[in-house]
């Protein structure tokens, strides 16, 4: 593909083909947190699709060594980062470590698995950004071991303005397979939601806890 922007728009359009992404702005998702969300985003199915799975592993290798140059190891945020981020390792032939969401309350306690000793420094690999704190939670972690991060790379954000602000006070640069505009406008192209429904997917990247608290049943 020629351009980023085309790249965004294939993985938009392979992750709505495969309803990793659902949209459902008339019929709310609850999140764990209880507020309610029109959009639900589960990436892992994309480990049951191989020509997805491909493309995306390839998309995410050509992106760290563009972006990054080529590090010591990539690693892998759990959950969902994990087995992407052992393909993307694979296919740059890379070692590989995965950070726990906690330390281990049994063991040797680590919050990091893998042998450190063969890298220095890494590139994160992360299924999602929502908030940005269980990815920033693992970069710490990592810093804490003491591999240099030289970022991350995440298949799809909300884009939430606090979320990149989280990311530049923790001088962590991040790049993303594709986005929340730009997902949005394929799904419209291609008939998965109506226009004024696209103003309501609008409306909750914008405000999303406003929306909720809108779209409560009375």
């Amino acid at each position: 593909m020629d351009t980023a922007s085309d790249q965004r728009r294939k993985v938009a359009e392979f992750l709505l083909r495969i309803k990793a992404i659902q949209l459902r702005p008339n019929d709310p998702f609850t999140w764990a947190s209880g507020r309610l969300s029109p959009i639900y985003c589960d990436n892992r199915k994309i480990l049951s699709h191989p020509p997805v799975r491909t493309f995306v592993r390839q998309l995410a290798s050509e992106l760290i060594e563009d972006r990054y140059g080529k590090p010591d190891g990539i690693a892998g945020v759990a959950t969902g980062g994990i087995a992407l981020g052992a393909l993307v390792a694979q296919e740059l032939g890379l070692p590989f470590c995965y950070v726990r969401s906690s330390a281990k309350a049994h063991g040797t306690g680590q919050q990091v698995e893998g042998d450190l000793g063969v890298m220095r420094n890494v590139v994160v690999i992360e299924d999602l950004i929502s908030t940005g704190k269980s990815s920033l939670n693992a970069v710490q972690a990592l810093r804490e071991v003491d591999l240099e991060v030289k970022g991350l790379v995440a298949i799809f954000s909300y884009g939430f303005a606090d979320s990149v602000s989280r990311f530049e006070d923790a001088k962590c640069p991040f790049e993303v397979l594709t986005d929340y505009p730009t997902m949005l406008a394929q799904a419209q192209a291609e008939g998965y939601i109506t226009e004024d429904q696209n103003t309501l997917l609008q409306g909750w990247s914008s405000d999303p806890v406003a929306w909720s608290d809108l779209n409560q049943p009375s």
